[in-house]
């Protein structure tokens, strides 16, 4: 089981994309797992645990990406860094709360 592929379809939300910060988000996330995370776009596969790697994807907003995820811990990997990826990747305002 640990070498079967998780694979989840995310879709770049944040109205700046894959920038610098969010790239950092993700990085520090994927890094909190054991498993190989990687990226997917088209035909470039990039590691997830790379600040580097991300930023060439050049992932503006709309982009979907496929994530890919190997190893022991490879679902909650996945389930965190989905999360992440709905969220806006931190981009986005929280809704405001009325009363």
């Amino acid at each position: 089981m640990a070498d079967e592929a998780i694979r989840r379809q995310l879709e770049v939300i944040n109205p700046l994309g894959l920038h610098a910060r969010p790239a950092a988000l993700v990085v520090k996330l994927a890094n909190q797992f054991q498993s190989d995370i990687e990226l997917i776009r088209g035909e470039q596969r990039v590691d997830a645990k790379s600040v580097l790697h991300l930023m060439t994807l050049a992932a503006e907003q709309g982009t979907n990406l496929v994530l890919e995820a190997r190893g022991q811990d490879a679902m909650l990997a996945a389930d965190a860094i989905e999360q992440l990826f709905r969220q806006g990747l931190g981009d986005l305002e929280a809704p405001a709360v009325g009363p």
